[in-house]
C-alpha cells in the first residue's frame, strides 16, 4: 500500500494532495468489511430463531394434537323418485338451484287421475241419492203398513163383537127352542111356533159361524199387513248395504286423490338440487330416480381414524376442520358418532390369515363429525383435514 502511494506521489504534480487522497481511500477500504460483518451475524441469528421457533411449534403440534388428512364432507343425499307412471309435463328446477320445502320440482301428467276422481265423485253422489230414496221408501212403507195393520186389527175387533152378538142371539134362540120343544108334546104351542123357534136357532148358529169366519178373515188380514211390514227390513238392509259401497268408493277416491297428489313432486325439505335425471316429455315409471337433493345445513365430516388415535375422538369432542377448497378458513366441529367396528370388518375379501404369516397393520374406525356452516360453502365430497387436541 505504501509503495502504491509513493508511486502515485511520484506521478502527481502535487505530491502532498495526492498522498492525502490515497490515504483516505485506503482507510475507507479497510473500514467497510468491519461494518458489514455485524449485520450478517444478526440476519443469521434471526433466521436461526425463525427456524428453531417453527420447528418447536411443529413439534409442539405433533405432541399435543392429532391430525387426520383423509377426511371428506358427506351429506344425506336424497334420491327423489316417482311413485306413479306418466309423462313429465314440467321440470321446474335445474341442478344447483336452492329450493324451499314444498316447492314444485317435477310435474307428471294428471289428466287420467282427475277424470277418475270426477267419476268417483259422481258415484258417491249417486249413493247419496239412493240413500235418500230408500229412507223415503222406509218412511212411506212404515206409514202404509202401520195404518193397514190398524185397520185390520179394528176389523178383528168388529168381527169379535159380531160374534159375541151372534152368540147371544143363538143362546136366546136356543132357550126359546128348548121351551118350545118341551111344550110341543103337550100341545101348548102350535107346530108352526116350534118350527119358527127351530129356524131362529139355526139362523143364529149360522150367524155365529159367519162371525167366526169374519174374525179369521180379519186376523188373516192383520197377518198380511204385518207381513207387508217386513218390507221395511228389506229396505233397511238395502240401506245398510250402501254403507260399505260408499266406504269402498271413498277409499278409491282417496287413492285417486293420492295418485293425483303424487303427480306433483314437491321438495321434501329446504335444500339444494345436486343433479337431475329427467327432462320434460320423458315417460317415467314408479321408482324411477328423477333428481337428487340434500340439505346444506346438515352436512357432516366422515373420517377413518387410526385405532391408535381413536381415543382422542370420543363423542362430544370438539375438533378443528380445515377445508382444502377454502384455504385460511377454519371450522369447528363436534364428534357425534364413533364406529363400533373397524372398516376392515366390512371388506369384501377379508383376510383371516390362515397361513400363520402375520403383518400387523393399524386398523381404522369410522368417525362422524357434525359441522356448522353458513351459506353452504362446505359441499359433499370435499376433502378436509381434522385437528384434535390430545389433552383432556
Amino acid at each position: 500500500m505504501v509503495q502504491r502511494v509513493n508511486r502515485l506521489a511520484s506521478q502527481s504534480d502535487d505530491p502532498e494532495t495526492d498522498l492525502d487522497k490515497e490515504t483516505e481511500a485506503a482507510s475507507e477500504a479497510v473500514s467497510q468489511p468491519g461494518r458489514a460483518r455485524p449485520w450478517r451475524l444478526y440476519g443469521a441469528i434471526l433466521a436461526a430463531l425463525i427456524v428453531f421457533g417453527a420447528g418447536g411449534w411443529w413439534l409442539w403440534q405433533q405432541f399435543t394434537h392429532v391430525f387426520v388428512t383423509d377426511a371428506r364432507v358427506a351429506a344425506d343425499i336424497v334420491a327423489v323418485s316417482s311413485r306413479v307412471p306418466g309423462w313429465v309435463t314440467a321440470v321446474e328446477i335445474i341442478a344447483g338451484d336452492s329450493v324451499r320445502k314444498g316447492d314444485v320440482l317435477v310435474r307428471i301428467d294428471d289428466r287420467e287421475s282427475r277424470l277418475l276422481i270426477q267419476e268417483l265423485d259422481a258415484q258417491l253422489t249417486g249413493i247419496a241419492r239412493r240413500r235418500e230414496e230408500i229412507e223415503a221408501r222406509i218412511v212411506l212403507t212404515d206409514r202404509q203398513t202401520q195404518s193397514r195393520i190398524t185397520a185390520r186389527q179394528a176389523a178383528v175387533r168388529a168381527a169379535k163383537a159380531a160374534l159375541a152378538a151372534a152368540t147371544a142371539q143363538r143362546d136366546l134362540a136356543k132357550m126359546e127352542n128348548d121351551r118350545a120343544e118341551k111344550l110341543a108334546p103337550s100341545g101348548a104351542i102350535t107346530r108352526t111356533h116350534l118350527d119358527q123357534t127351530r129356524a131362529a136357532l139355526e139362523t143364529t148358529q149360522q150367524l155365529m159361524l159367519s162371525a167366526q169366519a169374519d174374525i179369521e178373515n180379519a186376523r188373516a188380514a192383520v197377518a198380511e199387513a204385518e207381513a207387508a211390514r217386513e218390507e221395511l227390513t228389506v229396505l233397511q238392509r238395502q240401506l245398510a248395504e250402501l254403507g260399505p259401497q260408499e266406504q269402498r268408493l271413498r277409499a278409491q277416491r282417496e287413492r285417486a286423490a293420492l295418485d293425483l297428489e303424487d303427480r306433483t313432486i314437491l321438495m321434501p325439505f329446504d335444500g339444494v338440487v345436486d343433479q337431475t335425471f329427467v327432462d320434460e316429455g320423458e315417460y317415467v315409471t314408479p321408482g324411477q330416480r328423477l333428481l337428487m337433493v340434500h340439505d346444506p345445513e346438515r352436512v357432516r365430516v366422515e373420517a377413518n381414524v387410526k385405532e391408535t388415535e381413536i381415543r382422542f375422538f370420543r363423542p362430544g369432542k370438539t375438533v378443528t376442520i380445515t377445508v382444502d377448497a377454502l384455504p385460511g378458513r377454519r371450522f369447528e366441529g363436534k364428534v357425534t358418532r364413533v364406529g363400533q367396528a373397524a372398516t376392515s370388518e366390512f371388506a369384501l375379501l377379508p383376510n383371516p390369515n390362515p397361513s400363520g404369516n402375520f403383518t400387523k397393520i393399524t386398523q381404522r374406525l369410522p368417525v362422524r363429525i357434525a359441522v356448522q356452516q353458513d351459506g353452504g360453502e362446505i359441499k359433499p365430497g370435499m376433502m378436509v383435514e381434522l385437528e384434535a387436541g390430545t389433552g383432556d
